[in-house]
């Protein structure tokens, strides 16, 4: 079995995504939602179910004939990998059809991880799944990664993300690179945005149209979408709200940053920088064993957890400017979900309480308008199984 994958869905593959999303499902609700005949939609199923591609699961509800027929997809059809490229961690996947876990691993991200030796490392942890699974080669569909940005999606190449902490990040043709020695079909699309496909697709029973995801730690991301899709821009720039200017005055985090920009308030190396100031002044802190170089945010959350005011403070003032930055996109786009996600989200329950009762208190469109918030079902897996839902989505059927 050979496996490629397209850009644009065939109306074999909507009618596929829906059953996997909402399944088991009768074929008259499918004609509901999909513009084709009856005698297309009977063609359409019948293929799908020769192919194996889906099951018939059973009898549903008669509405005064026949019961009609239950279809759901068949998890068995294949496998998917999905893979995130992170400044911390990167995480492999093995899901099925159905994006059940059938494995996962994480590793740190640290001065040895070039993006050749972290090819080879994901790819020898591809064979040791397979074999765990006793899976063949034509099992696997492909593999989906999300990276952080900026990136090239077409052509598949990482361009110039910061913070790594390895060398030679910068012009990585990722895809071809994993294509040639994985032997695999490879899609890239940035962290953030598979973060909220996955982060979506777990929470499908709610219908959900229009959401925005941000994850703040090393840098700030964001990723918007509207009628379930996702948005986008000319270029990839998952990173850009960092960029988005809090303080007219204020300082600058980076020398190619804006002054005043959200990252210099509310990001990791933010926060890194001023408890290393105060350490290197001797301001009493409870890390004060710590050398103001080896400080990071370990470092730092054991000092919250430990008391320290001094972190505790710093702590709800970047919670409070990250807040700011959610009120202005929530202001912007007004959607009805917002999931918070990375580092500083999950350090401390403090930073996303802080967060949204900020974000909250200066969102404004009126009382028909209350934003929900969320810090997602699946968390530190939502990359890898969005990339992996990324893949499911282009099969070409």
């Amino acid at each position: 079995m050979s496996h490629s994958l397209r850009s644009v869905p065939s109306h074999k593959q909507l009618i596929y995504d829906y059953i996997a999303n909402l399944g088991p499902i009768a074929k008259a609700e499918l004609l509901e939602a999909h513009d084709i005949t009856s005698s297309t939609m009977t063609r359409l199923l019948d293929d799908m179910a020769k192919e194996g591609l889906i099951l018939v699961t059973g009898l549903g509800p008669s509405k005064g004939g026949r019961k009609p027929l239950l279809y759901q997809i068949n998890p068995d059809y294949g496998y998917i990998f999905g893979l995130e490229i992170s400044r911390f961690t990167s995480t492999l996947g093995l899901f099925d059809m159905n994006m059940n876990q059938k494995s996962v691993v994480r590793w740190r991200m640290d001065e040895t991880m070039t993006p050749e030796r972290l090819v080879a490392h994901t790819v020898g942890m591809m064979l040791a799944f397979k074999k765990d699974h006793a899976l063949s080669q034509s099992r696997i569909l492909g593999l989906g990664i999300g990276a952080v940005g900026p990136l090239d999606r077409s052509s598949g190449v990482i361009i110039n993300p910061q913070y790594f902490p390895a060398k030679g990040w910068e012009q990585v043709p990722i895809c071809a690179m994993f294509e040639e020695a994985a032997g695999l079909p490879t899609l890239l699309e940035n962290g953030a945005n598979t973060a909220l496909v996955g982060e979506h697709w777990s929470m499908r029973q709610d219908n959900v149209e229009h959401a925005l995801y941000v994850s703040a730690g090393i840098s700030l991301r964001s990723a918007m979408m509207s009628h379930g899709q996702i948005v986008y821009g000319k270029v990839d720039m998952e990173g850009s709200i960092g960029q988005m200017i809090i303080d007219v005055d204020g300082p600058r985090l980076e020398e190619s940053g804006n002054y005043g920009s959200l990252e210099t308030f509310a990001s990791v190396q933010a926060l890194e920088r001023q408890v290393r100031t105060r350490l290197k002044v001797g301001g009493g802190l409870l890390l004060n064993n710590v050398a103001p170089e080896k400080v990071n945010l370990d470092t730092i959350t054991e000092g919250l957890n430990a008391g320290d005011p001094f972190i505790r403070e710093i702590f709800r003032q970047s919670a409070s400017y990250f807040g700011v930055g959610l009120a202005n996109l929530i202001n912007t786009f007004h959607p009805e979900l917002i999931i918070l996600g990375g580092a500083l989200i999950s350090a401390n329950p403090m930073y996303y309480q802080v967060a949204t009762e900020v974000a909250v208190k200066k969102t404004y469109y009126g009382e028909a308008y209350i934003p929900q918030f969320s810090m997602g079902r699946l968390k530190e897996d939502a990359v890898v199984t969005g990339a992996a839902l990324m893949v499911r989505s282009r099969m070409k059927l």
